[in-house]
C-alpha cells in the first residue's frame, strides 16, 4: 500500500461522507494504492452507522471501531497499528484542514523529509479557542522543555520508518506531536488553511481537557516538575532564612519581642501548603508508573471492517 490516510471519528456523524468524498478526490491523483482508515471512538451519536455504511459501498474505506472513548491519541494509535501505507497521512475528521492539502503534504516530503507537518493558517476560532491553545502550548512546551508550536495539531503525513519507530516507544501514555520530536527523523512543515467547521459545532476540546492533557502528558514525558519541586524548596528555604534574620535583626535594633503566634501560624499554614502540592505531583508520577507497570493495551478495538 502507498498511502494510508487515519482520521479519529468523534463528533462529526454529518461530515463523515463528505469528508471522505475529499479524500478520495485528492489522494487517487497521487496513487492508486491507498486505504482510507476511519478510527471510530465510542462517538455518542450515529458515526458508527454512517461508517459502516460507507465501508459497505466502499472498500477502500476501514472502518475500526474502539470498544469506548480512549481519546484522539489512542484513535491514532490504532489507526497507526493497523495501517499498512508506506505513507501516513492524519487529519482530524471535522474538515477544519481540507483533505486537498494532503497533495501538499505528499508533495512535500518527496523532497526527503520522514515528516511534514501543517501549519495551519488563519485560524477561525474564537478567542476563547485560541487563548486556551496558545495557553496549553505554552504550558506543555515549558513543562517539557521542548518547542511547541501552536499552528501544528495532527494534519501530517510520515514516513512508514517513523510510524515504526514510534511504535517502539512502549509509553502507555500517548502524544504525538513530543513523540515525533523524541524519535527525530528530518522534518518539515507545510503551511495549510484552517477552515470553519461546517456543522456549527465546536471541538470537543474543552479548557480543562486541555489542561488536564497537558499535565499528564508533561508527567508522562518528562522530570522536569520534580525539579521544579527541588527549585522551588530551595526558594522558600532561601526566604525563610532572610525573614529569620530579619527577626533577629528587628529584635535585637528595637528590643522589641516578635509575637510568636503569628508568624507561627502563618508558616504552618505556608508550610502546609507547600507539601500539599509537593505530595499532589509526585502522587501523579507514581500513577502514572501505576498505569506503566500494569502493561495494559493503549486501546481495544470492537470491531474492523474491510480489513
Amino acid at each position: 500500500m502507498e498511502l494510508s490516510v487515519i482520521s479519529p471519528v468523534y463528533g462529526a456523524p454529518t461530515l463523515l461522507r463528505e469528508l471522505v468524498r475529499q479524500i478520495e478526490e485528492t489522494v487517487r491523483e497521487l496513487t492508486a494504492e491507498y486505504e482510507i482508515i476511519l478510527v471510530e471512538d465510542h462517538s455518542p451519536d450515529n458515526s458508527r452507522e454512517i461508517i459502516t455504511e460507507i465501508c459497505k459501498e466502499n472498500k477502500r474505506v476501514k472502518g475500526v471501531f474502539l470498544s469506548r472513548n480512549f481519546g484522539q491519541q489512542y484513535a491514532l494509535n490504532a489507526g497507526f497499528d493497523v495501517s499498512t501505507g508506506d505513507y501516513v497521512v492524519t487529519l482530524d475528521c471535522d474538515l477544519q484542514n481540507p483533505p486537498a492539502q494532503i497533495k501538499d503534504l505528499y508533495e512535500k516530503i518527496q523532497e526527503g523529509y520522514d515528516i511534514v507537518m501543517a501549519s495551519r493558517q488563519n485560524r477561525p476560532d474564537n478567542f476563547f479557542m485560541t487563548q486556551g491553545s496558545h495557553l496549553f502550548n505554552k504550558l506543555m512546551g515549558y513543562l517539557t522543555d521542548t518547542k511547541q508550536d501552536e499552528s501544528l495539531a495532527e494534519f501530517a503525513i510520515y514516513r512508514r520508518k517513523v510510524i515504526d519507530a514510534m511504535a517502539l516507544m512502549g509509553d502507555y501514555r500517548r502524544y504525538y506531536p513530543l513523540m515525533n520530536q523524541w524519535v527525530g527523523f528530518k522534518t518539515a512543515k507545510v503551511m495549510v488553511n484552517h477552515d470553519e467547521r461546517t456543522d456549527g459545532k465546536e471541538s470537543s476540546y474543552s479548557m480543562r481537557k486541555r489542561i488536564d492533557l497537558a499535565v499528564t502528558t508533561a508527567v508522562s514525558f518528562s522530570t522536569k516538575s520534580l525539579r521544579l519541586i527541588v527549585y522551588f524548596g530551595l526558594i522558600i528555604t532561601f526566604i525563610a532564612i532572610l525573614f529569620a534574620l530579619f527577626l533577629v535583626v528587628k529584635t535585637l535594633v528595637t528590643g522589641i519581642d516578635v509575637s510568636g503566634w503569628v508568624t507561627l501560624f502563618v508558616s504552618m499554614w505556608f508550610i502546609a501548603g507547600i507539601m500539599i502540592m509537593v505530595i499532589g505531583i509526585v502522587a501523579v508520577y507514581i500513577g502514572n508508573i501505576f498505569d506503566e507497570v500494569k502493561h495494559r493495551p493503549s486501546y481495544i478495538i470492537d470491531e474492523k471492517l474491510n480489513f
